[in-house]
């Protein structure tokens, strides 16, 4: 949901449910990826907090939480007000998650959640960490299910108008990897632009997406 220019991405009443949610000079904290790659998460944070600026939002402080100060991250989560999910590599951020036991710091909490890419699929009950790196599908040992922080039940699969003609491993990544994964399950794929936006009581999705579930995608 970034763009080009350094903002966020203001389609499908991205940028304005936002400006309805969150409040003005909010306290924000930007959990990252990978908790010691130190220098990605610092040039992630900061361009998150361009686009935030650049589209009109005014942080009072705006903090990263990685393994540079995890042991503190009671304290951290508690004064955000906003909590933002970084991209990055599915088992990689999920596995950190449940270092800082990120789920029950969050519980009962009155917090905005933002997660992008990666962020989002690990706020699931039930997180699909869709093979992405070569070796992954072919890996036994690869944990293809993970569980998530519970905000929401379903399952996103995020950038499939870049992602939905590739080949990982030599096979297509949807029709040969995730087709067979879903079924039993129900992925919710999103084009670049759409999202899932949730208040607690229901969701919806703004933006163009499709169903993958038992074998097969549908509107």
């Amino acid at each position: 949901m970034l763009t080009k220019d350094q903002k966020l991405n203001p389609s499908n009443e991205f940028v304005d449910n936002l400006k309805r949610d969150i409040p003005e000079m909010a306290n924000a904290l930007f959990i990252c990826s990978d908790p010691n790659s130190y220098g990605l998460t610092d040039k992630f944070s900061e361009e998150m907090k361009t686009c935030f600026f650049n589209s009109g939002f005014n942080f009072k402080k705006f903090k990263v939480l990685d393994n540079r100060n995890a042991k503190g991250k009671s304290e951290l989560i508690n004064e955000a007000e906003v909590v933002i999910l970084a991209g990055g590599h599915v088992p990689t951020q999920n596995q950190f998650f449940q270092q800082i036991n990120l789920k029950n710091e969050l519980k009962n909490s009155n917090k905005i959640i933002i997660g992008f890419s990666a962020g989002s699929m690990n706020c699931s009950e039930e997180v699909y960490a869709q093979p992405e790196l070569p070796g992954e599908s072919l890996s036994p040992n690869y944990k293809r299910f993970l569980k998530g922080l519970g905000i929401t039940k379903s399952q996103i699969l995020p950038h499939y108008n870049l992602v939905k003609n590739e080949y990982l491993d030599g096979k297509k990544l949807f029709e040969e990897i995730t087709y067979p994964d879903s079924f039993g399950r129900a992925f919710i794929t999103l084009n670049d632009g759409s999202y899932l936006y949730g208040d607690g009581q229901y969701e919806i999705v703004y933006g163009e997406s499709l169903i993958i579930s038992d074998g097969t995608i549908k509107k």
